[in-house]
């Protein structure tokens, strides 16, 4: 990449990038901020807080202005490449995760407890930082949900994304987090996102019992040029280890749980017996993972057979005891 290039690349990733752009587009349709915010529904004030870089636009806000501005999807390129949420509310020891992450060529994760951040669903997230907060402030919930929903576009939106290897304890997908439908919406997902190339998971069923890690989750990070680490957090810390005597331990142990656990197949039957199992839950709603080629054909229903009125005994088959 030349220098012109990366500066271009790094404008791009610029939140007061996209800030002057959309101000330029407004300008050039001929619109005051009033105007757009009675075209957009919204306040006007918010518009002066996004041009001036201060508030995070959504991406509905984004594809309004794209048709309202004519800017033949420019503006929504633009948006997508800034990290709106990498400096929102993440600890130091995150925001290198965070980075590692961006760069990463393939991620391993194991999860004892709960489904990672790269595979919740908005309702999911937004259920656990709930939960988290000794007083709930919903600004701040959907300022983290965000966030968490701007790591995944590299894993879930990019056809050549990264590979990301995910095994689940079984306790994960039995644990009901927001009730029963921000859980079925959720295994749904799981089921979706399991469909997509880079992306392959699997269920560590109770009966592996003392042969999976039961308490600690882990992430197993290849970036460029063949660096690996290994990273786990606790409630109030993450820890990164390099040492590759270590590092290559634990991928042992994380393969040696991997080809324990239940096939990719398995494991979207056992969630959909659990998506099956939530109160109130609609069978008809689940999706079909069963190739067309290996559909099992409905057995005939027989049609009643009217009794005749003469009776007929017969000798059975079976040989007199006498014989």
């Amino acid at each position: 990449m030349s220098r012109r290039e990366a500066t271009r690349t790094r404008a791009f990733c610029s939140p007061e990038f996209f800030a002057g752009e959309l101000t330029l587009a407004r300008e050039r349709a001929g619109l005051s901020q009033g105007d757009l915010a009675q075209l957009t529904h919204c306040d006007r004030s918010l518009i002066s807080r996004i041009e001036s870089g201060e508030r995070v636009p959504q991406e509905d806000f984004v594809r309004a202005c794209e048709q309202l501005l004519n800017t033949d999807g420019q503006l929504l390129r633009f948006w997508r490449q800034v990290p709106w949420h990498q400096e929102s509310d993440h600890p130091d020891w995150f925001q290198r995760f965070f980075k590692m992450e961006a760069e990463a060529t393939m991620l391993r994760e194991y999860h004892v407890s709960l489904v990672g951040g790269l595979l919740q669903t908005p309702a999911y997230a937004r259920a656990l930082f709930t939960h988290n907060m000794v007083v709930p402030d919903p600004a701040q919930i959907e300022e983290r949900v965000q966030a968490r929903l701007s790591r995944q576009r590299r894993y879930l939106e990019d056809p050549n994304g990264p590979m990301l290897i995910v095994v689940l304890n079984e306790a994960v997908i039995h644990r009901t987090i927001g009730g029963p439908a921000v859980m079925a919406e959720q295994l749904r997902h799981l089921l979706d996102v399991a469909q997509r190339p880079n992306i392959i998971l699997q269920v560590a069923p109770f009966s592996l019992g003392e042969k999976t890690p039961a308490n600690t989750s882990m992430t197993l990070i290849s970036l460029p040029g063949g660096r690996e680490y290994l990273y786990s957090e606790s409630l109030s810390k993450g820890y990164f280890i390099n040492d590759e005597q270590t590092v290559a331990k634990h991928s042992r142990r994380y393969d040696r749980v991997r080809a324990d656990a239940l096939s990719s197949s398995e494991t979207a039957r056992l969630i959909q017996r659990v998506l099956e199992g939530l109160p109130n839950h609609e069978p008809e709603d689940l999706p079909v993972l069963r190739p067309v080629d290996q559909v099992v054909p409905q057995r005939r229903r027989r049609r009643p057979v009217r009794r005749s009125s003469v009776q007929l005994h017969l000798r059975r088959g079976r040989p007199d005891p006498g014989q």
